[in-house]
């Protein structure tokens, strides 16, 4: 029977689709494109199907085929088009990638229409969980040089040429991007309005554009104990400054706690050094900083972005509702590059009151009571649950401490907002796009990095003193 034709009566002949699967259209055309070139068999079935993983913009699948063997079927999400690149290009930048000798997967097979279309590829060995490629002791082999590998591959990727897909890689000035982005979240941001003033200010020389990945980080790169195997997820490539992935690749939301600055697997020398080997042109300090703090804007705004789609209700997620308390994580990132360190220091948070009449224990104590019980949960869990049970945990300690201060933040901020001569936060960032107020003023810096260092109080304290063992 060729899979897909649903009217199989032998429940052995029914490929499993654990986690939910493609219509079985789709999986007739994975068999299809599988039997003449990739296994030369006159039928392959389709044995097995398990969900890997889930996004805004598409869902991946490991398919096990009779022959064939393991490959991975990624699809468009019904009503994604035109919010990535088409599946298409993305599978033509793997095939122009790969001539230039950057480690990807290989396209199989492609097809499906706009909003629904697919891509085949081969697995490829390797870990991509960064946590994961710093512990496991299989993989320590090849972290050595790992930075370097990156650079190598940046700079081919940057080589690219982009003739027949140029429209579709076409991106707006990237500071203008970050303006209509925030537009867009109809949201007050003073620090990001901030940070787009003074980006404006010190912006490097033009380079001549390049394709860039977009996305380059660890998480969208396979690792085994030879080193990196592939770079993924090239859903986000686009025409700009080469530099641009390289700043990204080093931001600190992408080390995932570690000290060391490229990638929290290797030095920036390290990183420059591969560049230069696979042919790019090495960025000075200050071009690369610049990038670096466009890079925590970026993503600063995603995490605003990202808590939208929640509130919205176009996708309830705990996790989504949670990473938009991480902005203030990207503001201060963001203010350390452009500004240098902070005096700033939030008040300690209150201990635990219980308020008459309620009998003990109080609401920060019930909290810290169901965390304790979630974080038992967790230790006994895998996979999927044991994140969303720690997305949880995380958040409930968030409102706990939101809880324990009260409204003492709320009214340190008011009162900076006075001293400024504004109501609110609008205000603010009206002000500051107009040009009416400097963030470069001492007392408006002031008041921003507060302001900043109040709401880390809360969403993650001590996050100001850096990665790293503390």
């Amino acid at each position: 029977m060729a899979p897909g034709d649903g009217d199989a009566e032998d429940p052995a002949q029914e490929p499993s689709r654990a986690g939910g699967g493609p219509r079985p259209e789709v999986l007739g055309a994975v068999a299809e494109a599988l039997r003449p070139g990739h296994t030369g068999a006159e039928e392959v079935r389709i044995v097995a199907v398990e969900r890997l993983s889930g996004g805004a913009s598409r869902l991946t699948w490991s398919v096990l085929a009779d022959p064939g063997g393991e490959v991975i079927l990624q699809q468009e999400r019904a009503g994604s088009a035109g919010a990535n690149l088409p599946m298409g290009v993305q599978a033509e930048l793997l095939r122009r990638a790969a001539e230039l000798g950057v480690p990807v997967p290989q396209v199989i097979a492609q097809g499906g229409v706009p909003g629904e279309a697919f891509v085949v590829l081969t697995r490829v060995e390797g870990e991509s969980v960064p946590s994961r490629i710093r512990a496991e002791p299989g993989l320590a082999a090849g972290l050595e040089g790992l930075a370097f590998q990156v650079g190598r591959a940046c700079a081919r990727v940057h080589a690219m040429d982009p003739t027949g897909i140029e429209e579709h890689l076409a991106a707006p000035d990237p500071i203008e991007s970050m303006r209509t982005l925030l537009d867009h979240l109809g949201e007050p941001h003073p620090v990001f309005e901030a940070a787009i003033v003074e980006l404006g200010r010190s912006r490097p020389p033009a380079r001549r554009p390049a394709v860039v990945h977009g996305d380059l980080r660890m998480g969208n790169l396979l690792v085994s104990g030879e080193g990196m195997t592939a770079v993924l997820d090239w859903e986000l490539a686009h025409m700009s400054s080469p530099v641009e992935d390289l700043g990204w690749f080093c931001a600190r939301a992408w080390r995932f706690g570690s000290p060391l600055h490229a990638g929290g697997v290797g030095t920036l020398e390290e990183l420059l050094e591969g560049y230069a080997a696979g042919g790019g042109t090495p960025p000075d300090s200050h071009e690369l900083r610049w990038w670096e703090a466009y890079a925590c804007l970026r993503w600063g705004l995603i995490c605003v972005l990202q808590a939208s789609v929640h509130l919205n209700g176009l996708h309830r997620s705990a996790e989504l509702a949670a990473i938009g308390r991480r902005a203030a994580e990207c503001e201060e990132d963001l203010l350390e590059i452009l500004w240098g360190p902070s005096d700033q220091q939030p008040p300690p948070e209150p201990d635990d009151l219980r308020l008459p009449p309620h009998d003990a224990p109080g609401g920060g104590e019930l909290l810290t009571a169901v965390r304790e019980g979630l974080e038992a949960m967790r230790a006994r869990s895998s996979g999927a649950e044991r994140f969303e049970l720690r997305v949880a945990v995380n958040a409930l300690e968030v409102v706990r401490r939101e809880l324990a201060f009260g409204d003492l933040l709320q009214r340190r901020h008011a009162a900076r907002l006075s001293d400024l001569g504004v109501a609110d936060d609008a205000e603010l960032s009206t002000r500051i796009r107009q040009g009416s107020t400097d963030p470069g003023d001492r007392a408006v810096r002031r008041a921003l990095r507060a302001m900043v260092r109040d709401k880390l109080a809360v969403s993650n304290p001590g996050y100001w003193d850096g990665d790293g063992p503390r």
